[in-house]
């Protein structure tokens, strides 16, 4: 513990609850907003009630050049001054400890609804009545803007074909994009209170939905966190399988999203195929498990299912044909120059952009910023076999294009060389006890970006707090802003490069 009061520690770590300092507010707001300034990036900001009942406000930064997590906290008051205007990265998270907890961030620029949730204390639902968080979804102050030809489009949030709601309002001046807001919180479920007081029999099934496409990487996440809490060594073996079937995820969605690009700009050829090639990826899965999106694999201490000789083989054979296949279907892309001149320069982010607003995932990947938690903060295999960054410079539609493109590679070679050498042992070990008043942070980077689990336990062990971070959460608002100067008509194919989860942003 340093003498200002912050813990460092590294991922997958055992925190007793007793060594969590509570700063005063002042000096939390302040080290939260100086250490983003030098680099850091919050990865978690939420709210939760200790022993005695006093609620708690607790900051999980990253800083991925000293391979750490600082961890602070504060007691909480009804309201403290915003880190919003100084930490645009804080915004959502200040929305969410409105919503859930009634704390209010003072001088917040647009304190809105974020999933319209009940608040978690019944004590503290004078915020609502009082009108400051809206009861039901399409039901806010919305932005707006006054000019001649200014227009207003609202789009959704029921859509065509077969996607989750969400709401889409435009501010524009005929074809051009002033301003885009999204609001969320259709999907929302109520995940975070389901989970208290387990682990149990639902809780499995609870993480694997939490966004469906992404079934490996929430998995992973919760059973690391259990398994740090546990004090459980994963078999080799098993960590071996859970980074293969993670790039197996990664592979059928990048392959998807592709896919879904060229469909939006009308190039059938590449839509087609990779429609067909991500249903390989996904029968993969199958092959493995018995479940396309890996539900029933990952379990606490390692895999729920083995790779025996013959599946080995024939998952070999699959990877080498759908490997041939791939690059045949997106080398028509790169190819095709109408196809070119609507992926570049449409939709575009900077670095510094997306620094400010803590993107994670391809996104940031795609304006040359090195953001991988395989890399920054290595977990399971890959602490000993490292993949490459996949990155790309200008940030627009065609460079998020690039870098799925870079990673299907990159995931293929890893996994053709992990198959060949799969270690000898048991796949899974039993996970102990967990420890009580106790907490850990996971990270998992999933095919969209960095996952992170913070599971807080009780006297008694069980889940006094379990906090979900989806990569959707900090990057619906990266697409808020790649929209701007854009002509309306780009957005399909603006939204498909970020592709971010409506359930996994609202849980």
């Amino acid at each position: 513990m340093t003498p200002a009061g912050i813990l460092y520690i590294h991922p997958d770590t055992p925190l007793a609850l007793e060594h969590l300092p509570s700063l005063a507010i002042p000096a939390w707001r302040t080290t939260i907003v100086d250490a983003v300034a030098r680099g850091g990036r919050i990865v978690a900001l939420f709210g939760w009630q200790d022993r005695e009942g006093h609620l708690q406000v607790t900051a999980v930064l990253t800083h991925a050049a000293q391979g750490n997590l600082a961890i602070l906290s504060m007691q909480a008051s009804t309201s403290y001054p915003t880190l919003t205007p100084d930490c645009v990265q804080a915004q959502g998270f200040e929305r969410e400890l409105a919503e859930q907890w009634g704390i209010i961030p003072s001088g917040h620029p647009w304190l809105k609804p974020l999933r319209f949730q009940a608040p978690f204390a019944d004590a503290r639902m004078s915020v609502v009545s009082q009108g400051t968080i809206a009861s039901q979804p399409g039901v806010a102050n919305f932005f707006k803007m006054k000019g001649e030809e200014i227009h207003e489009v609202a789009v959704g949030p029921v859509h065509a074909g077969i996607i989750e709601p969400g709401h889409f309002r435009f501010q524009c001046h005929g074809e051009q994009v002033f301003h885009l807001e999204i609001a969320l919180g259709y999907q929302h479920r109520g995940v975070e209170p389901a989970l208290l007081s387990g682990p149990d029999k639902r809780t499995p099934h609870l993480i694997e939905t939490l966004a469906g496409d992404t079934t490996v990487g929430h998995a992973t996440a919760y059973c690391q966190c259990l398994e740090t809490l546990g004090g459980t060594r994963v078999p080799s073996r098993g960590q071996v399988l859970r980074g293969i079937a993670l790039e197996l995820e990664r592979l059928a969605n990048h392959t998807g999203d592709l896919g879904a690009l060229s469909g939006d700009v009308g190039f059938l050829p590449t839509a087609a195929y990779c429609g067909r090639i991500r249903g390989d990826f996904l029968n993969m899965i199958a092959l493995w498990c018995g479940n396309r999106f890996g539900r029933g694999l990952i379990r606490p201490g390692g895999v729920a299912y083995d790779l025996e000789p013959e599946r080995v083989g024939e998952l070999q054979r699959r990877l080498d044909q759908v490997r041939r296949d791939v690059r045949n279907a997106v080398d028509l892309l790169w190819t095709t120059p109408s196809v070119m001149a609507r992926f570049e320069q449409t939709g575009t982010l900077s670095a510094q952009m997306c620094r400010d607003l803590g993107l994670v995932g391809p996104v940031a990947r795609a304006c040359g910023v090195e953001r991988d938690v395989r890399y920054e903060f290595p977990f399971g295999i890959y602490c000993y076999v490292q993949i490459p960054v996949s990155l790309a410079e200008s940030g627009d539609v065609f460079a998020r294009a690039t870098v799925r493109w870079l990673e299907i590679q990159r995931s293929l070679d890893f996994i053709a060389a992990q198959i060949e050498v799969l270690p000898e042992g048991p796949i899974r070990a039993l996970v102990g006890e967990l420890k009580p008043d106790a907490m850990t942070v996971s990270l998992v980077e999933g095919w969209r970006g960095e996952i992170a689990h913070v599971a807080m336990t009780d006297e008694r062990g069980r889940f006094r707090r379990y906090k979900v971070v989806d990569p959707s959460f900090h990057n619906w608002i990266g697409l808020t802003l790649a929209m701007r100067q854009q002509p309306i008509s780009d957005f399909p194919l603006c939204n498909k490069s970020f592709n971010l989860s409506y359930c996994g942003h609202d849980l």
